[in-house]
């Protein structure tokens, strides 16, 4: 995907990937803060989630614009390896840019037999001659005559740049296995020789050795305070390549299941509830081996919002396909929305599109074909679904109120603003189309009209626990810290009044957030995320918010295992992408502890951790 150009959407607040309006994957989320207070942390540019009350969006858009800065970072990478690959500056007259055959005067004899006759003083004088002379050929680009030079100087001198210098002719040469050889020699006499890192580091990248190479090249980043961009770029680069490895595989061996009842439910909620079909009504008796009683206890199960209510209806919508259902279309939307949660989008997309053809009337199906037509990275065709919809039912709300998602995920938000305000003249009683235009209108800067739209959402939504959720989100981007607690309060509450049985953890989170970065008061932040993996224990967000306050507190084992719990609980292969990224940054820092022992406290006085960024 060397063309993809993502557009990203700047994080508002400290939420989830599944919190709702305006908000980007935790990963940006968490990033952000951590960018903000100069951590010493990575970012991963794979493609961006995007969440909002509407579900998981992904966006990658082909243009020239991604292929120019594919093209440039290639360029330099190539500039990249060819000064590193250079030996060290010493005795390298001006014209050696001219190639020619190496010639400097009284160049010693020196072999295995002779060096031993040697005096201290004699070694030293004829290793230097010797260097400068391989440095000569070198330059002359005669790297067989460069190689036997350097290899008598080390034979007169054991000195970690005769090394390094005999690693730059191999790798002229592609000879990556003698690079590492030769520069590993060099890093075992100084550990902190960053050039021989970095040249070892390209060596094993070369030779499909991601991992090690990414080990090096972090070393190399904190040896020199993540001063060289070049080194921090290879670091991303090596991470998502690792990480998408790693992914993949995951994915393949991964069970189809559902997410966590939080996630379930912040998706559902974006649809305006629709009456059950006729003859489905509550109270109806119906045959229990009929698909119609299937369809029926499928649509009653969603209403009890648990995640083994959620497990049952996924069952149900299964059934009433395979026993037969006088409500085809309808049964067919539903059971490939359940198949989208469970991660299966090529069986959700031929349930979907089964559906549109038995009702093109069907606007959720749709919405939901389009939502991952644009997961996909095709927004035309997303476009075109969008379209069609309004041409069958112009005047459905959640038409505008999903198609806004797609202007705002794109940074549209002039066109988001509009069809959020447009669902809101359709029916003004949905509380996600006030809150996201809310967000919209902070998103442009408009403050003032952003406040204004929430403060209506609470005089006329006030036992709405989402409306003060997320208003604390903006209040807290705002570093209102203390106001946004009260808020987050407020939603807590409510969320125990209202679902005592299917409680939204993702006020909870958003209070440790909060506490974290008001007061770094790591204690209250984790006991909020235990609680929320109490009531969810499968919240990714909440088991991912747990590993990061862990790596801010140097806890760097322990954040391990809960960012490989987070990518085990993922759903998508970018967002166990996302997840395994910050897993393998820590693994490194790990194995950067433990094999460059020397290096453990210049980290840790750098920063207080180090993840993705």
């Amino acid at each position: 995907m060397s063309s993809t150009t993502v557009h990203t959407v700047h994080p508002i607040t400290a939420g989830s990937s599944t919190s709702g309006p305006a908000s980007t994957s935790l990963w940006t989320k968490l990033s952000g803060y951590i960018s903000e207070h100069k951590a010493v942390v990575y970012t991963v540019g794979a493609v961006v989630i995007v969440a909002t009350a509407g579900g998981i969006y992904y966006i990658t858009q082909s243009g020239n614009d991604g292929e120019a800065k594919e093209k440039k970072s290639k360029k330099d990478r190539r500039k990249k390896d060819v000064k590193d690959s250079a030996p060290e500056k010493a005795d390298v007259p001006s014209d050696s840019r001219k190639p020619a055959v190496a010639s400097v005067d009284n160049i010693p004899e020196v072999d295995e037999n002779t060096v031993a006759s040697l005096t201290d003083e004699q070694r030293t004088a004829y290793a230097a001659k010797l260097k400068a002379a391989g440095n000569k050929a070198y330059s002359a680009q005669d790297y067989p005559r460069a190689i036997e030079l350097y290899s008598k100087a080390i034979l007169c001198k054991r000195d970690p740049i005769f090394y390094s210098n005999r690693s730059a002719c191999y790798n002229a040469q592609g000879d990556w296995r003698k690079v590492v050889d030769d520069t590993t020699i060099a890093i075992s006499m100084d550990p902190e020789y960053v050039k021989a890192l970095n040249r070892r580091a390209n060596a094993f990248e070369q030779l499909e050795k991601y991992s090690e190479a990414l080990l090096d090249f972090t070393a190399s980043c904190i040896i020199d305070g993540f001063r060289n961009e070049t080194s921090a770029q290879s670091v991303e680069r090596l991470l998502k390549m690792v990480a998408e490895t790693k992914g993949k595989a995951m994915l393949e061996a991964k069970p189809k299941k559902l997410p966590s009842p939080t996630f379930v439910s912040n998706y559902l909620q974006s649809f305006r509830p629709q009456p059950f079909p006729k003859g489905l009504e509550e109270g109806a008796v119906l045959d229990d081996t009929s698909g119609d009683y299937h369809l029926q206890a499928g649509l009653d199960a969603i209403r009890r919002k648990t995640a083994d209510a959620y497990n049952l209806a996924a069952e149900s919508f299964e059934k009433a396909m395979e026993a037969g259902t006088s409500h085809e279309a309808v049964a067919l939307n539903y059971r490939g929305t359940f198949k989208y949660l469970r991660g299966d989008s090529e069986g959700a997309l031929e349930d979907l599109s089964r559906s549109i053809e038995l009702d093109p009337t069907m606007s959720q199906s749709y919405i939901k074909r389009a939502s991952m037509r644009l997961e996909l990275g095709d927004r035309d065709a997303a476009a075109v679904d969008f379209q069609a919809a309004i041409e069958h039912n112009p005047d459905d709300p959640d038409i505008y109120y999903h198609r806004a998602q797609l202007h705002f995920i794109c940074g549209e938000f002039g066109g988001a603003a509009k069809d959020y305000q447009k669902s809101i003249e359709l029916d003004g009683d949905f509380i996600f189309s006030h809150i996201q235009l809310g967000v919209t209108q902070y998103k442009m800067g408009s403050i003032a009209s952003s406040m204004a739209t929430f403060r209506r959402c609470i005089k006329n939504f006030d036992k709405v626990p989402d409306v003060y959720n997320y208003y604390g989100e903006l209040l807290l981007d705002q570093q209102k810290y203390q106001e946004a607690i009260q808020n987050f309060d407020m939603a807590i509450e409510m969320e125990k009044q209202t679902k005592p049985m299917g409680m939204n953890v993702l006020p909870l989170i958003n209070k440790a957030l909060a506490l974290f970065q008001w007061k770094q008061d790591y204690s209250e932040a984790e006991k909020l995320c235990e609680r929320a993996l109490l009531l969810d224990p499968d919240c990714d967000i909440a088991v991912a918010t747990m590993a990061q306050l862990l790596l801010q507190q140097g806890k760097v084992n322990s954040a391990l295992e809960y960012f490989e719990r987070a990518a085990s609980l993922s759903r998508t292969e970018a967002e166990i992408v996302n997840a395994l990224s910050y897993a393998e940054a820590t693994r490194t820092q790990l194995q950067v502890q433990e094999k460059y022992p020397q290096l453990a406290s210049k980290l840790q006085g750098m920063a207080g951790g180090m993840g993705p960024r």
